[in-house]
């Protein structure tokens, strides 16, 4: 039902506008009276209320808890919505900000990373200036449209810093333009509406982020400030907010209910489905359900492929990273503790079995999951077992007796 409240606010709006330009009216015109008349906020307000259909979804989970974190996961989307398409969402004087971080998530965030993004247009050019410190793993990436447009976010142009020339001192320059450069080039198409960074971190207490900004270029310097806000930005700004709040939890939710076929495994994610989300073209993932008891362990058990770098973690049931600011929920290349034939065994357990891959549930009896090949040259499938923790004891005290 309250989908289908979205698609008739859709086809009013549709309707409303093709009556405006009938009687010689502008889009202009028609988010001046929306805005003033009160329409523009009235229906951003119904879109959140019909948002919330994304929590009933088939298979979601109904317990208070999940509901609780689910309502708090939609608040949070309309906080990282306003900032993103309100605050930040003039392409002529674009802003690097953190839309994702420790406290608003989507779509498995990943604990290791540094994100940020920018509001783009295909029309203009810029340049991205920096210096690349010392974080372990570096990529820009332009993308089509936003989430807020129900579309994904399918790649226009995607580098890394491997690929960009620095100076002695690690600054360097990045053109953003559709035209080629000879150096130095993240491409963009006309339909480019966003960029993502994304930075990695091995260890977060030893790695500072590059230092980044971006600025349009090849325009004069009244070009490059702020519009002064219009009523027609506030209104499509609203409108796109309104649907990144009631789309993304709703994708999102039916890859969970799907990720429910396959609870405790970890089968390769479709590397299509990731790209037109917005995933890293250089990484491998593999998304799925947990579900574990009090008196259970899953138990992770991986060789690491020659790659960059790798990491598994812990999400609930709407995709969020479990809190790491606070808890053990995930590990990497260069955290975790290795078996001697170089291969790895995690453990997700609610109580600490004495292992030094254990990875906290915090307080969750169930969520999902996702392990990263990133760069890799093979990409072996993780083997898990659910076990009763008594076992899991067992096993590690012949191991530790063995070795």
């Amino acid at each position: 039902m309250r989908k289908l409240a979205i698609r008739l606010l859709a086809l009013f709006r549709q309707t409303s506008l093709f009556i405006w330009k009938l009687r010689g009216k502008t889009e202009a015109d028609l988010a001046a009276q929306r805005v003033v008349n009160g329409k523009s906020w009235d229906e951003f307000c119904d879109t959140l209320k019909a948002a919330g259909a994304a929590l009933n979804f088939p298979k979601a989970p109904q317990d208070p808890f999940n509901q609780a974190e689910g309502y708090r996961y939609l608040s949070r989307i309309a906080r990282a919505g306003l900032m993103a398409f309100i605050e930040h969402a003039d392409p002529k004087a674009p802003v690097l900000h953190r839309v994702v971080n420790e406290t608003t998530k989507i779509g498995a965030d990943n604990p290791d990373n540094f994100y940020q993004t920018a509001a783009l247009s295909g029309e203009y050019e810029y340049k991205i200036t920096g210096w690349r410190n010392n974080i372990a793993y570096l990529s820009f990436g332009t993308q089509s449209g936003n989430y807020g447009q129900g579309q994904g976010l399918p790649p226009t142009g995607h580098i890394e810093s491997d690929q960009i020339e620095t100076d002695e001192n690690g600054y360097f320059e990045l053109i953003l333009s559709c035209k080629p450069q000879s150096k130095n080039w993240l491409p963009m198409t006309p339909e480019t509406g966003t960029l993502v960074v994304r930075q990695t971190f091995l260890d977060r207490e030893t790695e500072t982020p590059a230092d980044l900004r971006i600025e349009r270029i090849n325009c004069s310097e009244d070009e490059r400030r702020p519009s002064p806000l219009t009523p027609k930005q506030l209104d499509e700004g609203l409108k796109t907010v309104g649907t990144l709040v009631a789309g993304a939890p709703l994708l999102f939710a039916k890859w969970s209910r799907d990720f429910q076929k396959h609870t405790n495994e970890l089968p390769m994610f479709d590397p299509e489905v990731s790209l037109a989300a917005g995933g890293d073209p250089n990484i491998v993932y593999y998304h799925s359900h947990w579900k574990v008891a009090e008196d259970e362990a899953l138990l992770i058990e991986a060789m690491p492929p020659e790659c960059e770098h790798w990491n598994f973690q812990l999400n609930n049931y709407w995709m969020e990273s479990l809190d790491y600011r606070y808890h053990t929920i995930h590990t990497n290349k260069y955290l975790a503790h290795y078996e001697d034939d170089g291969s790895v065994r995690l453990v997700v357990a609610h109580e600490d079995p004495g292992h030094p891959n254990w990875l906290q549930t915090a307080g969750h009896f169930s969520g999902t999951m996702c392990f990263r090949w990133v760069r890799a040259r093979e990409h072996p499938k993780p083997q898990t077992r659910l076990i009763k923790l008594t076992e899991l004891r067992q096993l590690l005290s012949r191991t530790n007796r063995d070795g």
